[in-house]
């Protein structure tokens, strides 16, 4: 059934009961619109969670199972239903940035014991699997668990069992151990470079891998990836330097940002970094990143590179804090909101007001944005990106927030018809607009008759219908 513009913002309304859900539910018809802001609901009331676990089609129970808005053991009842289910279980939710809560142990037990290949090794896979449910893994018979327990739980391992890895009879997991050894082993490192020959991953090795000189020497005679090998910190400081001139920038570049160079030292090298260049945070400096006198370096060095990555790490002193906030490179700045904690909320205003970059656009939902006050500065702001500030302003009057619900700006109106200080009977009314009628579902202010009445007037079958699924 095709429905009216408004309807499926009820299915993200806070305060929609039960019964609205369930009737939004039984128009699953293959759109997966409704059913995918159903799964992403905070909560779910159980009757709701209940049918869309045992919801006939998959499409329905694989949305609960990526959603991570769904707690862990509302996914893990998923293995209870159809046998398919199980590979959705085992993938989960990928959100960017965000960590899923783990399933309960028991869920783990089903999917690392299931009959299908598949399922076990999506299941060991996943970025949410406890360390505790990996460490047993290490001495398993199957090479694909002693793989991820290699690479997610080194750390947790006991001496023996590190020893059997890197003596693994599984290429893989030999391979696997070594990366975990190399920083410390130049035996190991060497044999990375030629097991990672012609292959992407080559470029981690120089990087990070303890090289003897002779290796270093012969690496450099090479000539490939010297922009990584520039990098390592156990490059010796006489080879590092003769590469200082190299006719690579990316090599002169990797050369200037190391860690023992001094700003003179740094500024004697014909290095560059454009406003619009994406640079990997320096790894010696997020290893340090609770360390305020590395980090109070960083900040003031004429390197933009060392700025860039002293913005992202969480034990940056206030003092620093506040200097970057000021940086001339946007990118300084811009990772420093996005990043840091204590990212100053006049800083995350003004990149919001002022940034082009598209990332500018969500800072208003960093947790240091600013609120109050808005109103005032904003409400008549020519730009409609400042005139919808005006409605994060907890003290933003109920006429406002009416009079934005009638703004030029569509996308202003939207966030006014969010507003659970707006009208009701204004609520109402933008039910009908075609283009915030959705966002005006979904305010939590809406009366429950309403939203029944909503359903009916857009002839969604009531549940004594019987279309409940």
């Amino acid at each position: 059934m095709a429905t009216p513009h408004a309807v499926d913002g009820l299915a993200s309304n806070p305060a929609a009961p039960a019964d609205v859900l369930l009737r939004l539910l039984a128009l699953y018809d293959g759109d997966d619109w409704i059913a995918r802001r159903l799964a992403s609901r905070s909560s779910l009331p159980d009757s709701v969670a209940e049918a869309m676990l045992h919801h006939p089609e998959r499409r329905v129970r694989l949305l609960l199972a990526e959603s991570a808005a769904v707690a862990p053991e509302l996914r893990a009842r998923l293995l209870d239903g159809p046998p398919s289910n199980a590979l959705a279980v085992a993938m989960g939710p990928a959100p960017y940035r965000t960590p899923v809560p783990p399933l309960p142990d028991e869920a783990y037990e089903r999917l690392l014991h299931h009959a299908r290949d598949v399922v076990r090794y999506e299941a060991v896979a996943s970025a949410s699997v406890p360390t505790h449910v990996l460490v047993p893994l290490a001495v398993h018979e199957d090479p694909h668990f002693r793989l991820a327990a290699c690479r997610r739980a080194w750390d947790e391992l006991s001496g023996d069992v590190r020893a059997a890895l890197l003596d693994d009879g599984d290429p893989e997991v030999r391979t696997a151990a070594s990366l975990k050894v190399m920083h410390e082993d130049e035996e190991r490192t060497a044999g990375l470079v030629r097991t990672f020959e012609g292959d992407w991953r080559l470029g981690d090795v120089l990087e990070r891998g303890r090289l003897g000189r002779a290796l270093a020497e012969q690496l450099i005679a090479e000539g490939a990836r010297l922009d990584r090998l520039a990098h390592n910190p156990a490059l010796p400081r006489d080879l590092a330097a003769g590469l200082a001139g190299h006719e690579d920038p990316a090599v002169r570049l990797a050369v200037s940002a190391r860690p023992e160079l001094s700003e003179e030292e740094r500024a004697s090298i014909d290095w560059k970094v454009d406003a619009e260049d994406r640079l990997d945070t320096l790894r010696w400096v997020w290893d340090a990143r609770e360390d305020p006198e590395v980090l109070r370096r960083c900040a003031s060095s004429a390197h933009t590179w060392l700025r860039r990555s002293a913005a992202v790490c969480p034990g940056l002193p206030g003092d620093c804090v506040e200097r970057l906030a000021g940086d001339p490179d946007f990118a300084v700045r811009l990772l420093l909101a996005e990043r840091h904690p204590s990212a100053p909320p006049e800083l995350l205003l003004d990149l919001y007001l002022h940034g082009t970059h598209r990332a500018a656009g969500s800072l208003t939902s960093r947790p240091g944005f600013p609120a109050a006050a808005l109103a005032a500065r904003f409400a008549d702001a020519p730009d409609p990106r400042a005139r919808v500030l005006a409605l994060r302003d907890p003290g933003a009057t109920p006429e406002l927030v009416e009079r934005l619900s009638r703004d030029p700006a569509g996308w202003v109106r939207y966030a006014a018809a969010c507003d659970a200080r707006l009208r009701v009977a204004r609520i109402v009314e933008l039910l009908e607009d075609p283009e915030v009628g959705s966002a005006a579902a979904c305010n939590r202010a809406l009366p429950v008759s309403e939203m029944r009445a909503l359903l009916d007037r857009s002839g969604v079958p009531g549940l004594e219908d019987g279309s409940a699924p």
